[in-house]
C-alpha cells in the first residue's frame, strides 16, 4: 500500500498569468490579418483630403481616448486601412486608386462622416459577424421605408454577388454587420434600428445614395470548396 506522502502530486511553482496576458495595443500591432465585427465604436469627421500622385490621403478626426499606432488597421466606412501616421487628433490613411474605383471612399470630402472600428484581437468579442475590410462592390440605396421605429432599406446590388446573400444571413454595409431580411436577384434588404441609425452614417443615407458592400466570406470559401 503506497504511503500517503507517495500520493501526493509534485508541488509546481506558481505560474504568473499576468505574464500570459497581452495589452490590446501589442495585440493590433502584431496582427497584420486584420479582421473586424462590424460594430462599428464611432463615427469621426474627414478633416481634410490631398492626393499624392494617384493615391488619396484622409486625414480623420482621431476619436478621443483611442491609442493608435503606426501601421496599425483600422475600418474606415468598412474598408480595412492602414494608419500611415498620427497625432493628438487626428491619423492619416492613404488609398490606392484600385481602392479608389471599388468603394465609395473616391467620393469622401472634408467634413464628411465616417463610420470607425479598430480590428479584433484575441480578446475582443465579435458582436456581429467576421468582416475582412474587403469591399465587394458598391450598392445603390434603391428605396428607404419606415417601418415603426426602425426603417428598412432596399439595396441594390450586382447580380454576381446575389448567390452569396440569403435571408437572415450576414451582410456589411459601410462596415456595419446587419441582418438580411429579404434576398432578390438584384437587391437585398435590411431592416435598421433606431439605435444603428443613430450611432453610425447609415442614419444620414438616402436614395440614390452609394455604400460599401462585403458579403460574408464564409459563402465565398463554401463555394471554393464545392468546385474543387
Amino acid at each position: 500500500m503506497a504511503r500517503r506522502e507517495d500520493l501526493q502530486c509534485e508541488r509546481r511553482p506558481a505560474i504568473d498569468l499576468s505574464a500570459c496576458c497581452t495589452r490590446r495595443s501589442d495585440l493590433r500591432k502584431r496582427n497584420r490579418g486584420s479582421v473586424f465585427s462590424g460594430i462599428v465604436e464611432t463615427t469621426s469627421l474627414v478633416l481634410s483630403v490631398s492626393k499624392a500622385r494617384r493615391q488619396r490621403v484622409l486625414t480623420i478626426r482621431k476619436p478621443r481616448r483611442w491609442k493608435l499606432q503606426e501601421g496599425e488597421s483600422v475600418s474606415v466606412e468598412g474598408v480595412c486601412s492602414t494608419i500611415q501616421s498620427f497625432n493628438n487628433g487626428s491619423f492619416r490613411v492613404v488609398y490606392m486608386p484600385e481602392t479608389l474605383r471599388k468603394t465609395t471612399l473616391r467620393g469622401l470630402k472634408a467634413g464628411d462622416e465616417v463610420n470607425l472600428e479598430r480590428c479584433l484581437t484575441l480578446q475582443t468579442l465579435i458582436g456581429g459577424h467576421l468582416v475582412q475590410g474587403h469591399v465587394d462592390a458598391t450598392a445603390r440605396i434603391r428605396a428607404i421605408r419606415d417601418e415603426g421605429e426602425a426603417k428598412l432599406f432596399t439595396f441594390a446590388i450586382p447580380a454576381r454577388l446575389s448567390r452569396y446573400i440569403v435571408p437572415r444571413g450576414s451582410i456589411a454595409v459601410d462596415g456595419v454587420s446587419l441582418t438580411v431580411v429579404e434576398a432578390m436577384r438584384s437587391s437585398f434588404q435590411c431592416s435598421l434600428l433606431a439605435y444603428t441609425l443613430g450611432r453610425t452614417t447609415l442614419g444620414g443615407k438616402r436614395p440614390g445614395r452609394h455604400v460599401n458592400i462585403e458579403v460574408d466570406i464564409l459563402g465565398k470559401y463554401v463555394e471554393r470548396l464545392m468546385k474543387n
